[in-house]
Formats: C-alpha cells, sequence, structure tokens
C-alpha cells in the first residue's frame, strides 16, 4: 500500500464526511470542509463552532472516522481513517488553522469563543477502488 498516494489523494478532495457518536450511540456524520492542516496521514485539523454538537459529541466520546472520496465517470475512490478527535480550542493551534475567510463565520476573528479545532488522529484506515479494499495501519 502507497501511503504516499493516499495523502495526494486526500489533498484533491474538496469536502470529507466526519463521523462522530451520538448521546444515543448512533453514528452522526456531517460533511466538512478539507482538513486545513494535515501531517501524513496521522493528524488531521479542521475548524468548526465550539457550540456545535459534534463538540459536545467528541467530549463525550472521541471516536471518529473520517471518509474522502472522489466519483469519477466509471471509477470510485475511497479512503476511510478510523481514530480519535481532540476539541482544542489553545491560541496556538486556533492560530495554526486560522484563514481570513473565516471572520465571515467567526465575527469575533480568531480569538472568537466560538470557534475551535478538530484534531483528528488516525490509526488505521481502508482504500477502496477498483472494487478492491485494502487495509492499512498508520
Amino acid at each position: 500500500m502507497d501511503l504516499r498516494k493516499i495523502e495526494k489523494f486526500i489533498d484533491r478532495q474538496k469536502v470529507c464526511f466526519l463521523c462522530s457518536i451520538d448521546n444515543e450511540n448512533y453514528p452522526s456524520v456531517r460533511a466538512m470542509l478539507k482538513p486545513r492542516k494535515r501531517l501524513n496521514l496521522k493528524e488531521f485539523y479542521f475548524s468548526t463552532n465550539t457550540s456545535s454538537a459534534k463538540v459536545q459529541q467528541y467530549l463525550a466520546n472521541p471516536c471518529a472516522s473520517v471518509y474522502f472520496y472522489h466519483k469519477g465517470l466509471i471509477k470510485y475512490v475511497g479512503v476511510m481513517l478510523k481514530g480519535t478527535v481532540e476539541v482544542l480550542t489553545d491560541q496556538e493551534t486556533k492560530d495554526m488553522v486560522w484563514q481570513t475567510g473565516d471572520k465571515i463565520f467567526y465575527k469575533k476573528g480568531v480569538t472568537d469563543p466560538d470557534y475551535c479545532v478538530l484534531k483528528f488522529t488516525a490509526m488505521s484506515g481502508k482504500y477502496y477502488c477498483d472494487l478492491r479494499t485494502e487495509s492499512f495501519e498508520i
């Protein structure tokens, strides 16, 4: 398994799906903009609202998965990563992923208390392409 190939694939995607576990122990999936920062296939950083339901879900249960995909005319490629999410509110991390356009969502800017970062740490994954699935460890 060429993990660099998977990294390049992930970098080309504009959205992904992030899954948490709700308070009734059911999966809760939402579309997210691509990660703001990525370190290999191990760490992914997303920005979100502190007040969102998913933040409360991750504080109660950090288990998570993230799914990236591309559907072409005849080829479908998907990558699922399994791991945990930490909710980060420290200013250094918020500064690291802040983008100028974020002011639209966070009126008080990078110090807005409703702005936080989700750090997804992957443990393993599955790569799907050409009707085959390959599992891999990270």
